[in-house]
């Protein structure tokens, strides 16, 4: 396989202090590998990430960072901050976990809890590396006296609550000169690739209930306005531009079949490569559901409305993660470890190549990723930059029970801490070279230049915190 690496260029000195960086990741990492094991087996849903919260905030306050809780009128948000003066260097942690994925550390399909929730896209594990980067990152600015700010993001709700989309309403990153992150993954790559932009809403119709048989022509069905808006909705991907994807659910359809549904709910995701095309589509959508409420003599309303953006990449701080990535290098599996990945890899179809964990690739290709993330909204208003570590064997995908098992696993760990050695390096690489800073924001322009960022949640918004934690 052919791989277009970046180049490294050695600075005198550089290496030494390299191999310091590591040391002090290396230093802190039992106990933050012990944090993402607390934090996997007591997963928690979005804006309800209490504990998980709580356990990385105690952390960075133990390690003298000044932190801020309840940020931006989220409970489980909070900003870690230390250091002073420019630049600002951003890190985001994320900590929720998805619905019913709960699963034990195996790789056969058995929950922990039936229907429970699980880190099935290990974000134990992003929230903990994160955070065990920045304190290496903090004691290394302190020994050698460099001046800047170092910034922890904690952000709820990336699993379709928007969390970082408040936080930018808020202003939390007006003053930031560039955000780092990763995610989970099964490979450890830097590249320049973006995403999908998403747009969602319940989709609520209201109408008159009647008995169905009795008294039908006294009824005016919600199920009906909203099975008119999905007709029209399938209508419609014939046409949109090849590249949308438009996915839903009737949430509710009513009651009971005797009775004409006076409620129905319809929970509509759509996805594009391009922000502003997703807008055009969106409004499509809503004439569809329109067209529902009118001909069918009912009433429509939306209800979370949510919204994340594309992710706009950075080549200057792509090359920077790259050297690091690099330089971080991949881990290799005990005996142990490689008979769980090959019977993880079993109970996939098809499983694909194996590619080892210490394979580490760093190139400037421009993959389209078919996910969506909150990110993405951060890196249309800061230079940015995420990649991905090793946490799950090649093949296993995010949002499944076996990334799950696998983020609570040695395999999750070991590439956690490929993700923080990454980050240590490349934002101590960042507070050490102004110059770099300067052509990462002249890229952000670049890319950014004609276009605007625009989201469906309002500056006022309040995040939806008060919902349930199914």
């Amino acid at each position: 396989m052919r791989r277009s690496l970046l180049l490294i260029a050695v600075v005198p000195g550089f290496l030494c202090a390299q191999d310091r960086i590591l040391g002090r990741v290396a230093a802190h990492a039992p106990q933050l590998e012990a944090v993402s094991r607390k934090i996997w087996e007591s997963p928690e849903l979005g804006f309800h990430e209490g504990r998980s919260s709580a356990l990385l905030q105690q952390e960075l306050k133990s390690a003298g960072f000044t932190v801020k809780a309840g940020v931006a009128g989220m409970p489980t948000a909070f900003t870690a901050e230390i250091g002073s003066g420019k630049p600002v260097i951003g890190i985001l942690g994320e900590f929720d976990a998805l619905p019913g994925l709960s699963q034990k550390e195996q790789a056969t399909r058995s929950p922990i809890s039936d229907g429970g929730p699980g880190h099935g896209c290990g974000h134990n594990l992003l929230g903990s590396a994160t955070v065990l980067s920045a304190i290496a990152i903090k004691e290394e600015l302190q020994a050698r006296g460099i001046r800047g700010t170092l910034r922890y993001y904690g952000t709820p709700a990336e699993e379709g609550g928007s969390g970082k989309v408040y936080m930018l309403h808020a202003g939390l990153f007006k003053d930031v000169d560039a955000v780092l992150t990763w995610h989970p993954g099964s490979g450890n790559q830097v590249d320049l690739g973006s995403n999908l932009a998403i747009d969602s809403a319940l989709f609520r119709f209201y109408g008159t209930p009647a008995h169905a048989a009795i008294a039908p022509f006294r009824g005016r069905s919600a199920l009906d306005g909203a099975m008119i808006m999905l007709h029209a909705v399938e209508m419609l991907r014939e046409h949109v531009p090849q590249e949308t994807r438009i996915h839903y659910v009737i949430s509710n359809g009513g009651a009971a079949p005797n009775v004409v549904p006076a409620f129905a709910e319809v929970n509509l995701w759509v996805r594009h490569p391009a922000l502003d095309t997703l807008a055009g589509v969106w409004e499509r959508i809503l004439k569809c559901a329109q067209a529902g409420a009118l001909a069918s003599e009912t009433r429509f309303e939306l209800a979370q409305v949510r919204s994340v953006a594309n992710v706009i990449p950075n080549g200057p701080l792509a090359e920077v993660m790259g050297r690091a990535l690099l330089k971080a290098g991949g881990y290799d599996y005990s005996a142990a470890e490689r008979k769980f990945a090959d019977d993880i890899r079993a109970t996939l179809d098809p499983a694909g190549e194996f590619v080892a964990p210490s394979v580490v690739t760093a190139d400037k290709s421009q993959r389209q990723g078919m996910a969506s993330s909150d990110f993405g909204d951060v890196s249309w208003n800061v230079p940015s930059v995420e990649f991905t570590a090793a946490t799950f064997p090649s093949g296993v995908s995010p949002h499944t029970w076996q990334a799950a098992a696998c983020a609570g696993s040695s395999i999750g760990r070991k590439g956690m801490l490929v993700a923080a050695r990454t980050l240590a390096l490349g934002a101590m690489d960042l507070f050490t070279q102004p110059a770099t800073l300067q052509a990462a924001r002249a890229d952000f322009d670049t890319r950014r230049a004609g276009r605007t960022w625009v989201t469906l949640i309002p500056t006022d918004a309040k995040a939806p915190v008060d919902g349930p934690a199914k």
